[in-house]
């Protein structure tokens, strides 16, 4: 029988919610990315960490730092030839740690039962998101195609997490093992917040080379948001930081992208930056807690 996922965060007592986060492994061993990439990735980023995270690993990690943490796999089998991590095993254990965890759900957007997967993963498991990833999973995500999956998102009134920008999966592969940064382009995303504004949309990382772009699409449309992971905060482009602390100071969202950049060294950096004291909560934790209607804040 299903054990359907349902929140139980005291977003009381929690110190920030990490809205991006990895599951790279599950616990018979299999990986959300090949070997080439994962060794990839990792020169990439100088990861430190464990590369291969289960969802029990992400639990302790995150309950030790009275964090809560949204986790996610990207199943990308289309895109890079590789089966990725079943959603359905992420929920079901994060069923399990349900006072720090937050699963988001993948589908391959080429799949034919894509539509119906998604659906499933929402109502019988509980996800309270979709994470996309255009470049990984090689769509277009304004193509006319993919928006009946997005009709299902509207219409159960969950997240859909995209990446954009940069990605240091096939960096320094020849040509990058065929994954195409230009479907990352945040601009993409602005006609699916026009034709779903019912769609909570976040656009994961600072988007560069597009974060000029980024920024328009989320002043424009009010069901747009900026996650910051990927990046040391040190590294942020200024006008993303100055718009963070004004315009968009109700739109940013702590992220850390682990475990290629740990929440330890994203937060220390972040310490570091000029951000107005009475936004720094607002980034860590609030913004998050709304958008993802777990009350409290």
């Amino acid at each position: 029988m299903t054990t359907r996922y349902e929140p139980a965060i005291d977003v009381d007592s929690i110190v920030a919610l990490d809205v991006h986060t990895h599951v790279e492994a599950d616990d018979h061993h299999h990986t959300a990315l090949d070997q080439e990439l994962l060794d990839a990735s990792a020169k990439y980023f100088k990861s430190g960490d464990n590369r291969t995270p289960t969802v029990d690993d992400l639990a302790d990690y995150y309950r030790a730092r009275n964090m809560a943490a949204v986790i996610f796999t990207v199943d990308a089998t289309t895109g890079i030839g590789h089966k990725g991590i079943s959603s359905e095993e992420i929920a079901e254990t994060a069923a399990r740690h349900n006072d720090v965890l937050i699963p988001f759900g993948s589908v391959d957007p080429h799949a034919p039962d894509a539509v119906e997967l998604a659906r499933r993963l929402i109502v019988e498991h509980g996800v309270r998101g979709l994470k996309f990833h255009p470049s990984l999973q090689a769509f277009q995500p304004n193509d006319p195609a993919f928006y009946p999956i997005y009709e299902v998102l509207q219409e159960l009134g969950v997240v859909a997490l995209f990446h954009t920008g940069q990605t240091g999966i096939g960096g320094g592969l020849p040509g990058g093992r065929g994954i195409k940064l230009r479907l990352s382009d945040p601009m993409l995303l602005d006609d699916v917040a026009a034709d779903f504004p019912q769609l909570q949309i976040i656009m994961a990382h600072p988007s560069v080379p597009w974060v000029d772009s980024a920024i328009s699409i989320a002043t424009h449309k009010a069901n747009v948001f900026i996650d910051l992971s990927g990046w040391s905060p040190k590294y942020f482009p200024p006008q993303l930081v100055r718009m963070a602390n004004t315009l968009l100071k109700h739109k940013v969202l702590f992220g850390s992208d682990y475990p290629v950049i740990n929440p330890d060294r994203w937060m220390t950096d972040f310490e570091a930056l000029d951000i107005k004291p009475d936004v720094r909560p607002l980034i860590i934790k609030d913004n998050a807690v709304r958008l993802l209607g777990l009350g409290g804040a």
